[in-house]
Parts: C-alpha cells; sequence; structure tokens
C-alpha cells in the first residue's frame, strides 16, 4: 500500500467546514490530535481569503507532519503549492489535475459507491479511493450510500482507501476492519465542543490492532 506520492500512513482524515472565523485554531487542535490528514473545504467565493487560508493551512500541516489537501480547487492546490486535491464527480478530472500538479501531487478521488469509478480513477493514477456516505451525514445529509463491503471489494486496487459520512469514534472501527485506511470526518471533528479531544478520539482508533476478514 505504500505509494511514491502518498506515504504509508493511516489514520484521521479532518475535513474542514469553513468559512469560519476560527478555522486554523480548530485545524492545529485537530492536528494536534492526530490528524494525519487535513483537507481544506470551503465552497464559498472569496479567492483571495481561501488562498491566504489555504497557504496557512498548509503551514500548520508541515509543522505537524500532515498533509494538506485542497478540494476540490486544483488552481488552488498548484498556487499555495499545496500536498495535492481531492478531486469529486464534478470538478476537474484527473489527468488535467495531474498535469496541473506535477507527478509528485497527491490526488484523491470521490467514488462514492461505485467501483467502477474506483476502478477508473485507479487507471488514471488516483493517489486514494474516497467511499461514502457510509451513515446518515449532517454535513451531506443527501450523499448516496455505501456499505463497508465495498471497502473489502476495493482492496483489489491496490491504492489507500478512505471511507467518509457519518462516521463516530464507535462506528469507525468497523470500517477500518473492512479496510479503510484513512476515517474522513467533517463535522464530527469540526463542530465537536472540544476539537483536539475529538480528533484523538478518530486517531485512537489505529493504534489498536484490528483483523481484517
Amino acid at each position: 500500500m505504500t505509494l511514491t506520492r502518498l506515504p504509508n500512513r493511516r489514520g484521521l482524515y479532518a475535513i474542514t467546514d469553513g468559512p469560519r472565523a476560527d478555522l486554523l485554531e480548530r485545524a492545529t487542535a485537530a492536528l494536534r490530535g492526530g490528524a494525519s490528514m487535513l483537507q481544506y473545504r470551503d465552497k464559498s467565493n472569496a479567492p483571495a481569503r481561501r488562498h491566504d487560508e489555504a497557504a496557512a493551512l498548509l503551514a500548520i500541516c508541515k509543522v505537524h507532519g500532515a498533509l494538506c489537501i485542497i478540494n476540490d480547487d486544483v488552481d488552488l492546490a498548484h498556487a499555495v503549492h499545496a500536498h495535492g486535491v481531492h478531486l469529486g464527480a464534478q470538478d476537474d478530472d484527473l489527468l488535467h489535475a495531474r498535469d496541473t500538479l506535477g507527478r509528485h501531487a497527491i490526488i484523491g478521488v470521490s467514488c462514492y459507491d461505485d467501483l467502477e469509478r474506483a476502478r477508473a480513477a485507479t487507471r488514471q493514477g488516483a493517489d486514494y479511493l474516497a467511499f461514502g456516505a457510509f451513515y446518515p451525514s449532517p454535513s451531506k445529509p443527501q450523499a448516496r450510500c455505501a456499505y463497508p463491503q465495498l471497502l473489502r471489494d476495493a482492496r483489489d486496487f491496490g491504492l489507500p482507501l478512505v471511507a467518509i459520512g457519518g462516521i463516530t469514534p464507535d462506528n469507525g472501527t468497523d470500517l477500518i476492519a473492512a479496510g479503510a485506511d484513512f476515517l474522513a470526518v467533517i463535522s464530527g471533528v469540526f463542530a465537536a465542543p472540544d476539537t483536539e479531544a475529538a480528533a484523538r478520539r478518530y486517531s485512537a482508533l489505529f493504534t489498536t490492532p484490528i483483523s481484517r476478514p
């Protein structure tokens, strides 16, 4: 599972829910809590602010040894020299992202509940595959439903797998056992009263050996 562009790591993949005034403080708390990757997700139309926030988050991630991924925006990822970008179905295609960001960039792809999309992304050089939502999600209530068996089937692609959607410290263990290398969490971390403590609970799920059937 070790790739040249994505070091052999597992853990919490914290996703921001901006815009918010305490973004940097909350992100820092998530990283102190052990987040292995941090995704900057902000759908607002504020290019200057988003550029500054993305650059600041990248600097914080480097201090904590985490990877900084930009949601959707290939140009922003390129402008701030982020570690990579995450692409959904409506975003730039993977080959364009690779041409823009270069061979060392990490490119993740949302595959929802679709193994064929995952297969195509693998062929095009994706660095990780994200599936979900596995449980009802307050951040994306209309998200398509996925099931743990999807992670078991996706192991054959040989890429790190990300699970997302309504994940809590109580249900995350089942997804790790099914094959998830990362648990992607938005509200479970950034809506928690104590972001660092919440991140630690998720991160702790990866410290206990889990048998994968």
